[in-house]
């Protein structure tokens, strides 16, 4: 009887050192870290896109507006055909401006650069020239001439020793080599003739359009100064509608055009020319 306790003693014995055994034996398990906050970006709105402003549409006709006295210019829409051309004039008061012819054989220039050059208000380009930079018709600046009359088909423009300020159709008002002009560009054709008169007629026309320069003069002794740089006017489209406008013009010579034509206003209008040209017509206050 005592062994068979002593058994189940040793038994139970034997029992709780086997489980304190694995008690101690079995792995410790640690609890995840919590996890440490990062620095994460407040969300920021979303930029407004900057859309640009539009540019402000031209009005069709801006009217005459004042640049200094003596000198007003105006920007208009002319249709010509189913084109739109820009035509920008510049009129001026022979009484409050002075004009100069200014010639410089072989050594072109942009509109742009004669107008910087010189501190003129205004300039455009003049008439015809070589390849060598040559003026072809008769050329006065500062009374000293150069080229070659032309015919009475032509036109001129011209200042005096006084001052006196003409645009002329040749075969109406003849040139005379004796006359007093200190300044003179001639060219052709003439696209108004005295009176108002459309002067090119549409068989004289071989329909080529191309840029325009022009100089006229009203039926006030004003001078005209006008460019078309969009290149829509044919000479004979040109004369029409010089002849109907209601720029009251007299009498208008065509410049040399395409890309010679340029008028230069620093104040007002810029229209360079595409390329350097050796004679161009200045005006400054007196």
């Amino acid at each position: 009887m005592i062994a068979v306790m002593m058994k189940k003693w040793l038994a139970i014995i034997l029992f709780v050192g086997l489980l304190l055994t694995l008690a101690c034996n079995a792995p410790i398990f640690t609890p995840w870290p919590t996890p440490t906050p990062t620095n994460t970006p407040t969300p920021t709105a979303t930029p407004t896109p900057v859309i640009p402003p539009t540019a402000t549409p031209l009005p069709a006709d801006t009217g005459w507006q004042t640049v200094q006295p003596g000198i007003e210019i105006r920007s208009l829409d002319v249709a010509v055909g189913t084109s739109v051309e820009r035509v920008t004039v510049t009129r001026l008061d022979p009484t409050a401006v002075m004009f100069h012819v200014l010639y410089a054989p072989g050594a072109p220039a942009l509109v742009s650069a004669w107008a910087q050059q010189t501190g003129a208000a205004l300039v455009i380009n003049g008439g015809y020239f070589t390849e060598e930079q040559i003026v072809t018709g008769l050329t006065i600046s500062n009374r000293e001439r150069f080229g070659t009359p032309y015919g009475d088909f032509a036109g001129m423009f011209a200042v005096t020793e006084r001052g006196e300020v003409s645009v002329r159709w040749l075969r109406a008002w003849p040139y005379d080599s004796q006359e007093n002009l200190r300044e003179a560009v001639q060219c052709f054709p003439v696209l108004v003739k005295p009176g108002g008169v459309m002067g090119f007629p549409a068989d004289a026309d071989d329909g080529r359009i191309a840029r325009r320069t022009v100089v006229a003069q009203d039926n006030n002794g004003r001078i005209l100064m006008l460019i078309a740089p969009r290149g829509f006017f044919s000479l004979h489209t040109l004369a029409t509608w010089l002849a109907a406008s209601d720029l009251d013009v007299d009498v208008a010579l065509n410049l040399d055009g395409g890309a010679s034509s340029g008028l230069w206003a620093p104040n007002a209008a810029q229209i360079d020319s595409l390329i350097g040209v050796p004679v161009v017509i200045a005006v400054t206050s007196r």
